[in-house]
């Protein structure tokens, strides 16, 4: 089970190599078209789907990108920790910090979309815990919490 720490949460170029870093470590490349997508999706402010991130990448290249070649990428870098997807609006935000593992837990704004990701091994590890007592092997535990940001409840 991962503890808690501090992290550093690079920005622009430092967080692509941080994801190529990663994602090197796993055994897989870091092509153009990942690179791409990885930089696509960090520009986003808020969650992206991945037509939204094909778009993006189809305006950058100058060629249009199909959302299925978007969704294999989506897919690996999940798998990778480089993504995390919020479920709920099938949708995915870069993660701040991919070398870290933690399980998801969002804050959703149900009138900006704004997803603010948290880290919290106690409450991530006891959710893990009830399921395993339950028999059943948590692999991806994702939480989801549904409400107001501060901005939208006027605060």
């Amino acid at each position: 089970m991962p503890h808690a720490h501090q992290h550093h949460e690079p920005e622009g170029a430092d967080l692509a190599q941080a994801a190529q870093a990663t994602l090197e470590r796993a055994g897989e490349q870091w092509t153009a078209m990942r690179a791409s997508v990885f930089g696509a999706l960090a520009g986003f402010d808020k969650p992206a789907s991945a037509y939204d991130i094909a778009e993006a990448v189809s305006k950058t290249e100058g060629r249009r990108v199909a959302a299925n070649s978007v969704y294999r990428i989506l897919d690996l870098f999940v798998g990778a920790n480089l993504v995390r997807k919020v479920e709920s609006a099938n949708a995915y935000v870069a993660n701040a910090h991919p070398g870290c593992l933690h399980d998801c837990i969002f804050l959703v704004c149900d009138v900006c979309g704004q997803t603010t990701h948290l880290d919290d091994d106690r409450l991530t590890g006891g959710v893990r815990d009830a399921a395993s007592a339950a028999g059943f092997v948590p692999v991806r535990p994702v939480i989801e919490v549904r409400g107001r940001c501060a901005a939208c409840n006027g605060g």
